[in-house]
């Protein structure tokens, strides 16, 4: 029990340096272009600490989603390359197990190997076998149905990482909208330079959360593509294979008519 807890303690420790990690390059883009303005002002500039903490509340709820979002983004990645795979979805010792049972007419055999191995090829080949009795157009009908289900299963996962791609960038530009709203708001404490030195730095800090938001959506749409990608390839292999083991049934009732 203490090594499975330190097993996940880690795999979430992993996670969130991940998601500090995806977040570092928009926090070091805006440090850069504060260190730039700061050689062209006297004025200091304000710090990153400053600019989480130092402002509203609602400021500080942005940057809350934002940092959630690219830790959830991390996740599904991990997630979807660990299970969106060749070995996870159809693995090859399960589709040889069957084949060989049904060719050798052993239908018992190969419901033995879809339970033996639970994944989404067993799923679809399960739902088909568990309709042998009604003929092979209804089991046409469940494997279509099975993979139909087991595909959105899959697809799920991926789709949530596009949410995270679609949501970074939007609470980024949250965070910028409020903080504007707070700089205009507080150009009435300034007069003079003071108050347009105020109104730079001020517009500067709410821009930060904006290009965070963007650092964190462009590698999640990226690998949102690349796994979609990978999956649509992996799932018409699937349903392929599944069709192709499928006709041994066709041809076993054929015979015992």
């Amino acid at each position: 029990m203490k090594h499975l807890s330190s097993k996940h303690f880690l795999s979430a420790s992993m996670i969130t340096l991940a998601g500090l990690l995806l977040t570092i390059p928009g926090f070091a883009y805006a440090q850069s272009a504060e260190a730039a303005a700061e050689t062209e002002a006297s004025s200091g500039g304000v710090s990153l600490l400053s600019v989480i903490f130092g402002g509203t509340v609602m400021d500080m709820i942005v940057w809350l989603f934002i940092f959630l979002t690219s830790l959830a983004t991390v996740a599904l990645i991990i997630d979807s390359c660990m299970s969106i795979k060749v070995t996870k979805i159809m693995p090859m010792e399960l589709e040889e197990a069957v084949r060989n049972a049904l060719n050798e007419g052993d239908l018992t055999a190969a419901m033995e190997a879809c339970e033996a191995t639970p994944c989404p090829l067993s799923n679809i080949l399960m739902a088909g076998f568990n309709n042998i009795q009604e003929g092979y157009d209804v089991i046409l009908d469940s494997v279509s149905s099975a993979a139909g289900i087991e595909t959105e299963k899959l697809m799920q996962r991926v789709n949530y990482l596009n949410l995270c791609g679609q949501l970074a960038p939007m609470f980024g530009l949250m965070g910028t909208v409020t903080g504007m709203v707070s700089a205009f708001g507080n150009l009435g404490s300034a007069k003079g330079a003071a108050q347009s030195a105020a109104l730079a730095q001020n517009i500067s800090s709410a821009l930060y959360t904006t290009a965070v938001g963007l650092f964190i959506a462009v590698p999640a749409i990226l690998a949102f593509t690349f796994i979609k990608n990978n999956a649509a390839k992996i799932i018409l292999s699937m349903e392929s294979m599944t069709y192709e083991l499928i006709k041994t049934l066709k041809n076993a009732e054929v015979e015992t008519r």
